[in-house]
């Protein structure tokens, strides 16, 4: 597998998964990205679709509030429709999974250079916080007296 970067869609996994997007009807694509984020939600052993359920996580990140554009030349070229609100939870639970893998041979092991595998695992946690930003909580509540 080629790997040139450390984004969700800079292997040749998710490039192909980017065209199979592409390639899919528009009212198909949800499915897609479903699919292969419950497919490594269940999976046992190796997960074997980890780089193409990551670029999946990335595209539910991108319509969440805080998301920003995936910025790179190899995502799907063509736009994906509003997904359903519950594939947002489908992404975090995958990328969860994905980052407590420790198979040897799993995603991380795609770069030789541990400061790439630590970008590489920062910008699963940045995906995760657009998913599911932590609450903010309001520990109490001020009302002005005598109004």
């Amino acid at each position: 597998m080629g790997t040139w970067g450390t984004g969700p869609f800079d292997n040749d996994t998710a490039a192909d998964f980017a065209d199979a997007l592409d390639d899919a009807e528009p009212g198909a694509r949800e499915a897609l990205v479903r699919g292969v984020l419950v497919r490594t939600i269940d999976a046992t052993g190796y997960l074997w679709e980890a780089d193409e359920a990551v670029a999946a996580a990335a595209l539910v990140a991108v319509q969440c509030p805080g998301g920003v554009a995936l910025g790179t030349p190899c995502g799907p070229e063509a736009s994906m429709p509003p997904f359903s609100a519950d594939l947002r939870a489908l992404a975090d639970e995958a990328l969860a999974r994905i980052a407590d893998d420790e198979d040897a041979d799993g995603p991380a092991s795609n770069w030789v250079d541990p400061a790439d595998e630590k970008q590489w695992r920062a910008t699963l946690a940045r995906l995760r916080a657009v998913l599911y930003p932590p609450p903010s909580l309001a520990l109490f509540e001020v009302h002005p007296q005598g109004n």
